[in-house]
């Protein structure tokens, strides 16, 4: 099962975002960042891309939520930027819409390894992100997977 903090910060995010006319994209928490870092995306709701003085609007307001909500004992460092034009399969939407496309799964094993898998994208369900990756499908448990993001073609497809 997924950490449930990305989803409770996205929870409190939301709200602040929409009084300043945005949507939250994505709320990451990166653990391995000290102090532990929380990147909140946000964009317009048209979809288009926020400029810096947006980003800077929520940033306060964001970090005000945050800590009366008590969720975050420990210190952090709190980024509201764009998505920008990166390739990140966030969404159930995003992973219906480039189902088929050559994508790179990065994943953290319950022991700590951390690994990069490649193939074409066959789908996300509750528990499991599924890869075709040269004929044999991979399928990655959500809870392991870091981030999922669109590449080039993989070596041999």
């Amino acid at each position: 099962m997924p950490h449930p903090l990305p989803e409770d910060l996205e929870r409190l995010a939301r709200p602040v975002a929409q009084a300043a006319h945005l949507e939250v994209r994505a709320v990451e928490v990166l653990t391995h960042h000290i102090p532990l870092t929380i990147v909140v995306r946000v964009q317009r709701a048209d979809g288009t891309d926020v400029n810096l003085d947006e980003c800077a609007a929520v940033s306060a307001p964001l970090g005000e939520a945050f800590e009366a909500a008590g969720l975050l004992p420990m210190a952090y460092v709190l980024e509201v930027s764009s998505p920008g034009i990166g390739e990140d399969l966030l969404t159930d939407r995003d992973f219906t819409s480039f189902r088929g496309f050559p994508v790179e799964v990065r994943s953290r094993t319950v022991e700590g390894a951390e690994l990069r898998r490649r193939g074409h994208l066959l789908g996300r369900d509750e528990q499991v992100v599924q890869l075709n990756a040269r004929g044999r499908i991979l399928r990655i448990p959500r809870e392991e997977v870091l981030q999922v993001r669109l590449t080039a073609a993989p070596p041999d497809s």
